[in-house]
C-alpha cells in the first residue's frame, strides 16, 4: 500500500470532519443535542425510534423525556459520520504504521489524530451524559477544529508542497501564528456563546441592548466548572452574565478583523509567491464573509441557515490559515526542498 493511498484517505478524512463540524452545528441550534438521551445508541437502539412501536419502547425506557424522532436522527445522523471520521483516521493511522519504512511516511500525526478522536469521542458522550454542559460543548467543538487543522496539515505534508522561495519572510510567519492563535480564541468565543445560548442576548448592532457597554457579569459568564446533573439546554446564564460572554465575542470579532484582515492585505501586497497570495486572497474573503454572517445574526435574529454557515466559515476561515502557516514554514525532514 503506497503513500497515495494515505493521501486520498486523509484527503477524504478533511472533507468528512467539515461535514461533521457543520452538521453538529445545525444539531446543536436546531436544539438538537439531546436528540437522544442516551449514548452510543438512541433510546436502547442503534437507530432513532421511528415507527410507533419503537416510540412506544422508547417512552417506556425514558418517561421523563419527550420522543421526538426528527431530533433524534438530527443526532444519530451526525454520530455515523462522526464514527465513519473516526473509522478513516484510524484507516490513516494503520498505512501510516504499514508505510513507515518509506522516508517521506508521516507516522507521529496519524497516531496523535487517532488518540484525537477517541478523546473526540468520549467528549461526544460527555455532551449527551452530562446534559450539554457547556464546557464539554466547547471543547467538543474545538477538538473537532484541531482535527480539521491536523489533518489538513498532514495532508499538506503528504503531498511534499513546499510554495515559499528563500529567504523565508520569519515576520510572516511570526503574525501567521499570531492571527491564528487569536482566531482560535474567536472560535472559543463563539462556542462559548453558543453553547450558553446567548447569541440574542444583544439584539441590536453595533450597540448592545441600546448601549456601548450594558451592564456584565462577566465572572459569571466564564465559569468553566459548574454544577452537573442540570440541563443545560436553552442556556442557564443570568442576562448580565449572558451578555458580557456577547460582548466578549463582539470584542474578539473586532480583533480577529484588524490582526487577521491585515495579516491577509500584507501578503497580497508584499509578498511574491502566487500561491501565498491567493490564501491571503481566500482568508480575506472569508474573514468578510464571517463577520457579515456574524451582523446578519444579530440582526435577523439568529436564522439556522445563517448561523450554520457562520460555523462553516469559521472552519474554513482556520483551515486556510492552517494551510497559510504551513507554507511559511520551512521543511524539517532531511531531502526537503522548496520549489
Amino acid at each position: 500500500m503506497n503513500t497515495s493511498h494515505f493521501r486520498k484517505i486523509t484527503l477524504t478524512s478533511i472533507i468528512v470532519t467539515l461535514i461533521v463540524i457543520v452538521l453538529g452545528a445545525y444539531v446543536r441550534l436546531s436544539d438538537a443535542g439531546l436528540g437522544c438521551p442516551d449514548w452510543p445508541g438512541c433510546y436502547g437502539q442503534f437507530s432513532a425510534p421511528d415507527n410507533m412501536e419503537e416510540i412506544t419502547r422508547a417512552e417506556l425506557l425514558y418517561p421523563h423525556k419527550a420522543v421526538e424522532s426528527d431530533k433524534a436522527w438530527k443526532e444519530m445522523l451526525h454520530r455515523y459520520l462522526a464514527s465513519t471520521l473516526g473509522l478513516l483516521i484510524i484507516g490513516m493511522a494503520v498505512i501510516a504504521w504499514k508505510n513507515r519504512k518509506f522516508i517521506d511516511q508521516q507516522l507521529i500525526l496519524p497516531t496523535l489524530l487517532v488518540g484525537l478522536v477517541i478523546f473526540q469521542g468520549l467528549l461526544g458522550m460527555w455532551t449527551v451524559t452530562l446534559l450539554l454542559k457547556p464546557t464539554i460543548v466547547t471543547l467538543h467543538l474545538l477538538a473537532g477544529l484541531l482535527t480539521l487543522s491536523l489533518l489538513g496539515w498532514c495532508y499538506l505534508k503528504s503531498q511534499n508542497v513546499f510554495s515559499y522561495r528563500s529567504p523565508i519572510n520569519k515576520r510572516l510567519r511570526i503574525w501567521s501564528r499570531i492571527a491564528l492563535i487569536v482566531l482560535t480564541i474567536q472560535i472559543f468565543l463563539g462556542g462559548w456563546t453558543s453553547t450558553h445560548y446567548v447569541a440574542l442576548y444583544c439584539p441590536d448592532f453595533p450597540t448592545c441592548q441600546g448601549q456601548w457597554w450594558p451592564e456584565m457579569d462577566f465572572y459569571n459568564g466564564f465559569v468553566f466548572f459548574r454544577e452537573s446533573g442540570i440541563n443545560y439546554e436553552g442556556g442557564v446564564l443570568s442576562t448580565e452574565a449572558g451578555t458580557a460572554v456577547h460582548v466578549m465575542h463582539r470584542i474578539g470579532a473586532v480583533l480577529s478583523l484588524l490582526v487577521i484582515g491585515t495579516l491577509a492585505v500584507i501578503t497580497m501586497l508584499k509578498e511574491r509567491s502566487r500561491l501565498l497570495i491567493r490564501i491571503a486572497t481566500v482568508i480575506l474573503v472569508l474573514l468578510t464573509a464571517q463577520i457579515v454572517l456574524g451582523i446578519s445574526n444579530v440582526l435577523l435574529y439568529l436564522p439556522i441557515p445563517i448561523a450554520v454557515a457562520h460555523n462553516a466559515c469559521a472552519a474554513l476561515l482556520l483551515l486556510s490559515l492552517v494551510f497559510l502557516n504551513y507554507f511559511v514554514t520551512p521543511p524539517q525532514a532531511k531531502g526537503d526542498s522548496y520549489e
